[in-house]
């Protein structure tokens, strides 16, 4: 399933939400005004910006995010999005970006007066309190009549998150993060459990599998992904089961026995307590509004 969303949170200020559960590349267009700044976050997966009829081109990698400003053109979104790709997008006027900062403008690079007139682009990390905003603007899952105040606030926390790297609270408060080799063994262990979701390792097993101390391992899962390590798999579960359940090729029971749940009125607790309705519920209202 492939999709794309847009939400307008204020003038000039807009959300873009792509999504390629597809197993095939899709391609998405889209006018940009002159004046206006892009940054794009890679949730999963991989795209791809082309840029002057392809003579050029830009990879959007998993984890990573892209910030595009050119004053002096306009820079349309030409993006590929490869098969089990996420990623959003946010497209802010500069005039309405540098009412956000005001005096402080000058400590961003592309606001400072020698650069004002400048194309800038930028690529970076997105840091585990960012993957959290950007994760809860992917899943939301409140009522609809709240929804644009949710995503304006999520949009300015993501934003603020954003240019607040030059104090980074996550070094301070684990160390041993700074070391890259440590970064990488996290990294393993969520690809373990993601790869063993039906029957996961237990924390002990999992640490001694990445050669990390259990202390270590816990307190590094929770700052590189906002979660325990179970309470991560059980958000990453209940969203592989929400896609099977969207692709049509699954009854309630398989979708369950397939992420680890032996019986089903586990699956349909964990479903209700991730989603708010139960899985037949859900299947019922994607089928109605199929029709």
């Amino acid at each position: 399933m492939g999709s794309q969303e847009e939400i307008k949170i204020e003038n000039d200020f807009i959300l873009l939400r792509f999504q390629n559960d597809t197993n095939e590349m899709i391609t998405i267009k889209r006018l940009v005004n002159q004046g206006l700044i892009q940054f794009h976050f890679g949730l999963k997966g991989k795209g791809k910006f082309i840029f002057n009829q392809g003579n050029y081109a830009l990879d959007l990698k998993e984890e990573k995010s892209l910030l595009f400003y050119n004053p002096q053109k306009e820079l349309p979104i030409h993006l590929e999005l490869a098969p089990q790709t996420w990623v959003i997008s946010v497209i802010i006027s500069i005039k309405k970006f540098h009412g956000l900062f005001s005096s402080e403008a000058e400590s961003i690079p592309f606001l400072s007066e020698e650069n004002k007139d400048k194309k800038y682009y930028k690529e970076n990390d997105i840091s585990p309190s960012m993957a959290i905003v950007l994760s809860q603007i992917f899943h939301y899952n409140l009522n609809s009549f709240i929804k644009n105040l949710y995503y304006k606030g999520k949009g300015y926390e993501l934003l603020s998150l954003y240019f607040n790297r030059s104090e980074d609270p996550n070094a301070e408060q684990c160390p041993f993060l700074i070391d890259e080799e440590n970064v990488l063994k996290i990294k393993k262990a969520k690809e373990i459990i993601i790869a063993n979701m039906a029957e996961p390792p237990t924390l002990e097993v999992l640490s001694e599998q990445v050669g990390l101390s259990l202390k270590k391992l816990k307190m590094g899962f929770k700052q590189i992904y906002g979660d325990t390590v179970y309470g991560f798999l059980f958000d990453y579960k209940m969203d592989y089961a929400r896609q099977l359940l969207d692709s049509g090729s699954y009854n309630v029971n398989e979708v369950g026995l397939k992420i680890g749940y032996s019986t089903g009125s586990h699956f349909i607790a964990a479903f209700k307590k991730k989603f708010g309705t139960t899985p037949k519920k859900y299947l019922m209202n994607l089928n109605a509004n199929i029709e």
